[in-house]
């Protein structure tokens, strides 16, 4: 009924807008309107997917019969999830830092379509509950991911050095703080006619040396001039 529809598509509203405020605060490409859109227009789906078999097995059974249709309530559902890859796709990006940003404004949009599927479905307390969930990951999480990545000791380090005359003096240090490099990706930055080199290491650290003290020291040397730490 009406009032049943209204409440289906306004709980997706703001499922998908609670999602994706967090992203809009932090400026990411999608934000609250993009979750809220995407959440809206899942339920949409789903319902017209419940509306087409319910009239199939009614009103329009004799029509359906004669022409020989058959409706799947899940199949356009299935359609959105592989849809939404679209906008997914569109929001991960590969910085000139060889960075990736995006994965998990992506993995929120995909969230956000699995809620307005839920929604439209009628299934209001796996709602509650993922809702509360996708919260937790996007708001409490990332303090404990940065606080494990520093505890970790893999490390990736992204510099950019003046030439590679420089790069010998960054490998000296790593070797004098027992630092296991096993990966080296090198590019050149050309920048006012002079070619400026960018490295990327990976890298094992000892249990007595920490990301911060390490990136602190390399920052010290001639000819960098810039680094930080990557994901």
């Amino acid at each position: 009924n009406i009032w049943s529809m209204m409440l289906r598509v306004l709980c997706a509203m703001a499922a998908g807008g609670l999602v994706g405020f967090e992203r809009e605060r932090k400026g990411r490409p999608a934000g609250f309107r993009t979750y809220m859109l995407v959440a809206l227009g899942a339920a949409l789906t789903i319902m017209l997917s419940q509306y087409l078999n319910l009239m199939f097995e009614g009103p329009w059974k004799e029509i359906g019969d004669s022409l020989g249709i058959k409706t799947d309530v899940s199949r356009l559902g299935a359609q959105v999830i592989n849809g939404v890859g679209f906008l997914g796709a569109g929001t991960i990006i590969l910085t000139g830092r060889r960075r990736i940003k995006g994965l998990t404004t992506a993995a929120g949009l995909w969230a956000s379509a699995c809620l307005g599927l839920a929604i439209g479905a009628g299934y209001y307390e796996c709602v509650l509950v993922s809702v509360a969930l996708i919260l937790v990951c996007m708001y409490a999480f990332p303090a404990l991911e940065n606080r494990l990545i520093l505890r970790s000791r893999y490390m990736n380090i992204l510099a950019e050095l003046e030439g590679m005359e420089n790069l010998g003096a960054v490998l000296g240090i790593l070797r004098e703080r027992d630092v296991t490099v096993f990966d080296i990706d090198l590019s050149k930055q050309p920048v006012d006619h002079r070619a400026r080199i960018s490295v990327h290491l990976s890298v094992y650290l000892p249990k007595n040396l920490n990301h911060t003290r390490l990136l602190a020291t390399l920052s010290t040397l001639g000819g960098m001039v810039s680094i930080e730490e990557s994901q």
